[in-house]
């Protein structure tokens, strides 16, 4: 089994790595790197891996790297990366903004033919953390077949995979990727209306958070469009057709898309 790194081993990455356990990977087949030791123990000992503080003892022991830290952060671990890299290196990426093209020129095993790297680019979510995530992938120029399923078989252990054109990875992070906080905001808008009219907190904000739930399985079940479901919900001079109309008035659907367009516009800024 080829060796995979984690450059970085924040929430991200350990959602990854348990999912990746979890999916069949073995702990030995892990490795991690982070400059905290607090963060290093408590991988080493919930997950049985290896984790270093030292970028390049991570790539002297992995073939895959994944480049798991913020994007302010790339900087400094592409320059401890790059005089160590070698050929049989690959790179998977989950940095929000930082292109493929942007990879290969910054991370070169060192000069002449077959000097760039394959590289994957993934947009992982947070529902990763509990295997329900969704992750966009594209592909680098020089990524081969083998280097995509990887991609996806570590992946599809957090979740859905879904493979796009890197030109629409910045908007789809800005559906899949902002697009939680935006739900959580939903939820929590709903269970404060429940607390209103008379619902005790906890029970508000489940059935909140199941009706959102039972919602969106009933969108990926290919029951209808969205707005065929809203519709059926919808009874004449019903409650709920009162309630789109509040909606509609405040001006929900205008502010969900400039939120998408906000968050995509800023991923291509990074």
């Amino acid at each position: 089994m080829t060796n995979i790194g984690f450059v970085g081993s924040g929430m991200m990455a350990e959602a990854i790595i348990s999912g990746m356990l979890k999916g069949g990977f073995k702990p030995g087949d892990i490795w991690g790197a982070d400059p905290d030791g607090k963060r290093r123990d408590h991988m080493a000992e919930k997950y049985g891996i290896e984790v270093t503080a030292d970028n390049q003892a991570l790539a002297g022991c992995c073939d895959v790297l994944v480049l798991a830290v913020k994007p302010q952060y790339y900087p400094a671990a592409a320059g401890a990366l790059r005089p160590v890299l070698r050929s049989g290196h690959s790179l998977v990426s989950i940095m929000a903004g930082i292109t493929t093209e942007r990879l290969e020129n910054d991370l070169r095993r060192g000069e002449g033919e077959g000097a760039v790297l394959p590289v994957v680019r993934v947009m992982p979510n947070t529902p990763a953390m509990v295997a329900s995530g969704v992750t966009c992938l594209c592909a680098g120029s020089q990524a081969a077949a083998g280097d995509i399923k990887l991609a996806k078989e570590i992946f599809q252990t957090v979740g859905s995979v879904i493979e796009v054109e890197e030109r629409l990875i910045d908007a789809a992070t800005g559906v899949a990727g902002c697009g939680p906080a935006y739900i959580y905001m939903i939820i929590e808008a709903l269970a404060d209306g429940g607390v209103m009219m008379g619902l005790p907190r906890q029970l508000a904000s489940k059935l909140a958070a199941e009706m959102v739930k039972g919602a969106a399985q009933m969108v990926l079940s290919d029951l209808g469009h969205p707005g065929q479901l809203k519709d059926s919900v919808c009874s004449p001079g019903g409650a709920t057709i009162e309630g789109v109309y509040t909606l509609e008035k405040a001006g929900l659907r205008g502010a969900l898309m400039e939120a998408v367009k906000t968050g995509a516009e800023k991923c291509a800024r990074i």
